[in-house]
């Protein structure tokens, strides 16, 4: 597993624990950190996930919001506490990461299928979706990488690239 699933997979555990006991952000995080994490992790991991997990908290009302938009007929406080939280999550990406939104979308159901259940993944899958859909006509992402950038998200954030024929 990458460093960056490593990373979404720490912020995903701080947004539960927050969404359970009501901490404030830089308490849960330093509790995180001292207790729970994984001591292996690297340093720009450990801080791409103390990123998410803190921008997430402090975007939630525009994060919900625009989940909301999204999931008819579900009030967010009605969804899995996992699932909301991945959905948070890769909002909070969308919105504030140079991460392409496919890869996003991807990373979130990964996260999904490993904490959560095959039916709340296609949840996801829809939301996601439909909230990339919206964002790529409000801020189009450029189609083209620099060499550099591309190599980084294959190492790390996208699945490993097919052979060819």
């Amino acid at each position: 597993m990458g460093s960056r699933r490593k990373a979404r997979e720490s912020a995903l555990q701080m947004l539960f624990a927050a969404d359970v006991s009501e901490a404030r952000a830089d308490e849960l995080v330093r509790t995180y950190w001292a207790e729970l994490c994984d001591n292996e992790m690297e340093d720009s991991a450990r801080e791409f996930a103390t990123r998410l997990a803190t921008g997430t908290l402090a975007n939630l009302a525009q994060l919900d919001e625009r989940i909301r938009s999204r999931a008819e007929h579900w009030r967010i406080t009605r969804m899995a506490i996992v699932d909301r939280n991945v959905l948070r999550l890769a909002v909070y990406e969308f919105l504030h990461e140079p991460t392409p939104r496919t890869v996003t979308i991807n990373e979130a159901l990964e996260i999904a299928r490993r904490f959560s259940t095959y039916e709340a993944t296609q949840f996801i899958n829809g939301i996601l979706d439909a909230i990339k859909r919206d964002l790529d006509e409000e801020f189009p992402q450029p189609q083209t990488v620099t060499p550099t950038e591309e190599i980084e998200v294959n190492d790390d954030d996208s699945p490993e690239p097919m052979a060819e024929p």
